[in-house]
């Protein structure tokens, strides 16, 4: 960046100093002369001197702001966007910061300010400055996407859930309550979140009440909660691990009592074992010996007192489909043999780094529901008031389980979940059959031969605990044929050879690929879409109609709209058809995220060259053998990344003289939502097709409609303090709700259907002058009751006659929900106007009162 001196008149300095209209010549002349350099700046896109000269103005001239306020705003943020590529962090905030105290309400620099923070990881941060963007205009779309987006990372949804599980507050406090009568005077809550286990300890007459909280955000929250319920100088609140607390830095002395909720569904996943070893050795009183009937003033203690795992095989369609492909061959594309996919759960086994080795579902709504295989079996036994048997938990052998299977089926999914015991007479369980906040932890089945079970075959494995996980792992199957008994540690009682030779010919274990094979990890939601026949089927025929409409005069394709014989024709095209080689190939883009096998669809298809956009290694060499089965030259399917010198510009022309067929675009994410910046990547497609190109898809239709969900209320906001126990929790942690619940299972979803689907909207991405980003819906009520949500879904068009519904069963896509701020009471008859606001990659869903 230049600097720029002016230089005054020396004739007239020495009488002008000290005379205010020298003086306020001289002000006026430099802010003219800056405001000039400015423009000429802006010109020549010298951005950061341009920003320098209209800091200096309004300086000077703090009357110009709002005259320059746009033009300030535009030279800042392209300012900003050069600091972030030379990496000059300190420099770019620096700007914001000297642009906000010229402009502290500027709702526009506050966002601004915020996205920057949240691409460096800075989310706490973030949120701060689209919170205040909100608050000075509550209709900024930019800022209310970027919060609902950060708020998502800082406040997870199941602190709504938990919080309004009246049953499991209750029992905790009950708990709670019972060891602070008994004697217990000092409190460490571990994990506290909005504190409401330090208030309950507080209530039931602790002297002393400790908090540790990492997440800024969340210890923030507490200490509003806490003051909110007069306790703010009662309990001390420390903003940190409490691996990190020492004694008598941070609290005073040990203390008699840690209470924490730090389980996950798996149980140890949030580090519990960790915390309460540190916690004996550091924080807690010795424990109280076993058997003697003495007070507990002086011993120290947990809440929870333990916890029981229990397991039980399943049969469960929906969780094969997401970790198993099931299929050999999509839309006549053949799966090559040698290539295996797995889910990130099975990839855990023999991964370096920590992945979670489990999924998580609330089994008693997953589509299509689940079928025991076997009975629950107890699979460990925790005991957090032992320190040594926390100690031998990472260390100690695996336990070897032998199940036997008791209903005939599909062998899916080992599901755990546990029985929390908070002390000798209070617990909560996580079962699959029991009503409660909790989700149950599933290791999916992968890797064997046959899945197929029958009752007196015997599911067997090994559970440990590892790395922090509840491990569940060698999962095997023993068949009954052979009529051996299998004792629990899993030892075979074999007579003679051959005995032993036919059952370990029995046993299906867990198989590893030949030195030739290649294990590709897919994320689950990749898994299910390979799995998505008819999203590949309609692709197909999609592809084949707009390929034969461009190559109307090579009549040997012949293709039909079908997909039946096209890749006969094909071939007999290559063979025959001499033409075939003498044009130019048609090109087609997939910028779909993750896995995708649609450019090798279309190269089946006809005379393509076809561009995969994945950029996972393990991806690009599976794509490259599954072309190699199906007989592909080796220059029809190409990796675009590797042909870009910006990875950030995907969409460019083929090549410099050339145009694209086909662009394939990522519409709408699993999550139910639309894709972030959709519309703007389609107006830079539409640039880049020749005649008779397409997009795919064409346009997207938004349907939704009525309901009542009680549900979705809960998993949205805490209702009030009812749930609470009377603490009143709900306005601060509500500040951070999102009016829109994700990842949701229509089908499954606890709701009462108030009126039909209705159309809410239409995104055309060939002919965008169609869309409105404002529209009135109206939608008759054809049962009473109380909206409470709008679920939306969608049908994806590739052309006018084939097109993909994201609520259909094999739909890889999940549902969302608009959740009401009040429910809405409603007669049947009525009819509801819904205003529907579309807004880069947000839609809004407001009833019109």
């Amino acid at each position: 960046m230049e600097l720029i001196f002016f230089k005054m008149p020396n004739s007239n300095a020495k009488s002008h100093r000290g005379h205010p209209g020298g003086q306020e010549a001289g002000r006026r002349e430099l802010v003219s002369r800056s405001l000039q350099s400015a423009q000429h700046c802006l010109e020549n896109q010298d951005f950061g001197t341009a920003y320098a000269h209209y800091l200096l103005v309004l300086n000077l001239a703090s009357e110009l702001k709002n005259d320059v306020r746009e033009t300030f705003q535009f030279t800042l943020f392209k300012w900003a966007e050069e600091l972030a590529s030379l990496a000059r962090i300190q420099d770019l905030f620096n700007c914001y910061e000297q642009a906000l105290e010229l402009f502290p309400n500027d709702e526009i620099i506050c966002n601004s300010m915020g996205e920057h923070l949240f691409r460096m990881g800075f989310r706490d941060e973030a949120a701060g400055y689209f919170h205040k963007a909100l608050k000075l205009n509550p209709d900024f779309a930019d800022a209310k996407e970027n919060f609902y987006r950060v708020a998502n990372w800082l406040v997870e949804r199941w602190h709504f859930i938990m919080l309004n599980d009246t049953n499991r507050n209750l029992i905790y406090q009950k708990a709670i309550q019972k060891v602070v009568h008994s004697g217990c005077r000092t409190v460490l809550d571990i994990g506290a979140g909005t504190g409401i286990l330090s208030m309950f300890a507080k209530k039931a007459g602790a002297p002393c009440v400790y908090a540790c909280e990492l997440s800024k955000t969340m210890y923030e929250l507490a200490c509003d909660v806490v003051a909110a319920n007069n306790m703010e100088g009662e309990i001390k609140l420390l903003h940190m691990k409490s691996l990190d607390i020492e004694i008598p830095k941070h609290i005073p002395e040990r203390v008699s009592l840690v209470v924490t909720e730090t389980v996950d569904a798996g149980l140890f996943g949030e580090g519990i074992v960790e915390s309460l070893i540190h916690a004996w050795e550091h924080l807690l009183l010795q424990p109280k010996p076993k058997n003697q009937d003495i007070g507990t003033e002086d011993y120290g203690q947990v809440i929870p007192a333990g916890a029981i795992v229990f397991g039980m095989a399943v049969e469960c369609k929906e969780i094969r489909r997401h970790h198993r492909v099931g299929v050999q061959e999509v839309a006549c594309v053949h799966l090559a043999e040698t290539v295996e996919f797995c889910s990130p759960t099975r990839a855990s086994v023999n991964s370096e780094e920590t992945i979670e080795p489990y999924t998580t579902e609330k089994l008693s709504r997953v589509p299509g529901g689940y079928m025991p295989l076997t009975e629950p079996f107890q699979a460990m036994t925790v005991d957090f008031n032992n320190l040594e048997e926390l100690k031998s938990l990472a260390t100690r052998k695996p336990c070897k389980f032998s199940v036997p299977v008791t209903q005939g089926g599909i062998l899916d999914a080992i599901v755990v979940w546990f029985v929390l015991q908070l002390d000798d007479e209070h617990s909560l369980s996580t079962s699959p059959s029991e009503e409660t906040c909790w989700e149950q932890a599933v290791y999916p089945v992968q890797g064997l031969p046959d899945y197929s079970v029958k009752p007196g075959d015997t599911v067997m494995m090994e559970v440990c605990c590892q790395d922090c996980y509840l491990r569940i792992q060698k999962i095997s199957v023993l068949t009954s044929e052979y009529g051996m008994d299998i004792e629990r540690e899993n030892t075979l009682a074999l007579g003679n050879e051959a005995e032993l030779c036919s059952a370990l010919a029995s046993l299906q274990t867990t198989s590893t690929l030949d030195g030739m094979g290649q294990e590709c990890m897919l994320e689950s939601t990749e898994i299910a879409l390979l799995n998505n026949v008819p999203y590949h089927e309609s692709f197909n025929a999609a592809i084949g109609k707009v390929l034969s409409s461009l190559i109307p005069t090579r009549e040997s394709l012949s293709m039909d709209v079908d997909g039946h014989d096209r890749e006969m024709n094909f071939e007999k095209s290559q063979n025959k058809n001499s033409s075939y080689t003498t044009h130019d190939p048609l090109y087609v883009l997939d910028v779909s995220e993750g896995f995708s096998i649609l450019p090798i669809i279309a190269g089946k298809l006809g005379p393509v060259k076809a561009y995969s956009s994945v950029e996972k290694e393990q991806h690009q060499i599976a794509l490259n053998i599954i072309s190699e089965a199906n007989h592909f030259p080796k220059e029809t399917l190409e990796f675009w990344l590797s042909h870009l010198e910006d990875e950030s510009v995907v969409l460019q022309r083929p090549k410099s003289d050339k145009l694209w067929s086909i662009i394939i675009l990522d519409v709408i994410e699993t999550s139910g939502l639309i894709q972030q910046e959709v519309m703007e990547k389609a107006a830079i497609s539409r640039c880049l097709l020749h005649s008779g190109g397409k997009i795919f898809p064409q346009y997207v239709v938004m349907y939704g409609m009525l309901v009542e969900s009680q549900s979705l209320v809960l998993e949205s906001a805490v209702q009030g303090t009812e749930p609470t126990l009377g603490f009143n929790i709900a306005p601060f942690i509500n500040q951070f709700k999102v009016p829109v619940c994700v990842f949701l299972d229509l089908a499954t979803l606890p709701c009462v259907p108030l009126s039909k689907p209705a159309e809410l909207l239409r995104l055309d991405l060939m002919n965008p002058y169609l869309n409105s980003s404002n529209r009135e819906v109206k939608v008759q009520v054809c049962k009473s009751g109380q909206v409470t949500a709008i679920p939306f879904w969608y049908h994806i068009h590739l052309d006018e006659d084939i097109y993909l519904d994201t609520s259909s069963d094999s739909s890889h896509w999940k549902q969302a929900a608009v959740v009401l701020d009040k429910p809405i009471q409603v007669q049947l008859g009525d009819e509801l106007v819904l205003n529907v606001q579309h807004y880069k990659s947000n839609v809004s869903i407001t009833v019109k009162q």
